[in-house]
């Protein structure tokens, strides 16, 4: 990840979010400068100061606005990862930058979801890649498969207590999403970009938490597009 470009944006705490979207938007358009694409699969978007104030509804309006006109992601970054981030600069090279504690460790906390019965190796392999990071993974906490489970069709870790019966499956499903609000991101492990029924029906939990959404892959499936960023490595 690098430092493309830098834009204080004045606004009129009265702006709805379309016009605020706009000129979102106009930024946008000028990253074309030192790159020919501009997309969700290689380009971030971090906004602090006044839009940090906007209440959550605004700033939720303001997220759906720049990605129906953009295609990308605007991550409005609270107060307590900024502050994150700028310790994190100061500790690693004694920048008070922002964006110098963002390259060096993006997440504090993260939650991977996917197909644990047809994509395991893969979520280990992304699991693995975030804690090299630092990142604290929330769930899952291991990927180790209880015997018991193994091939079932519905797998359960070394951590978790087995099934009192099928609904209890829900309460599993329940401790897993509500690790989402906790959590600075949700990694979704789609290889081949396909997204499993289970994940799509977590997707709906992420949006509804205004929760920031990253796919490993362009996703493949979905009948409704959201606001997300696809790819570890941008």
């Amino acid at each position: 990840m690098e430092l493309l470009k830098r834009e204080q944006l004045a606004f009129d705490g009265s702006l709805a979010h379309e016009a605020l979207a706009e000129r979102v938007g106009e930024f946008c358009a000028s990253l074309k400068e030192f790159h020919e694409v501009v997309d969700h699969t290689g380009t971030r978007l971090y906004a602090t100061g006044a839009f940090q104030q906007l209440p959550q509804p605004n700033a939720a309006a303001l997220v759906n606005s720049v990605f129906v006109d953009t295609g990308l992601y605007f991550n409005i970054v609270g107060p307590e990862l900024q502050r994150f981030y700028l310790e994190t600069g100061m500790s690693a090279c004694g920048s008070n930058d922002m964006m110098e504690g963002l390259i060096r460790r993006e997440f504090r906390k993260a939650v991977v979801c996917g197909s644990f019965q047809q994509s395991l190796g893969y979520i280990e392999d992304t699991v693995a890649r975030l804690r090299e990071r630092g990142t604290e993974v929330l769930s899952p906490r291991s990927t180790r498969i209880k015997p018991e489970t193994a091939g079932t069709d519905f797998i359960l870790f070394d951590y978790q207590d087995l099934l009192k019966n099928e609904r209890d499956t829900w309460r599993h499903k329940c401790v897993h999403m509500d690790a989402f609000r906790q959590a600075d991101a949700v990694v979704v492990c789609n290889p081949g970009g396909l997204v499993g029924k289970g994940t799509i029906f977590e997707l709906g939990f992420m949006a509804a938490l205004s929760k920031r959404v990253i796919f490993t892959e362009e996703p493949q499936g979905v009948s409704v597009l959201f606001p997300c960023e696809v790819g570890l490595g941008a």
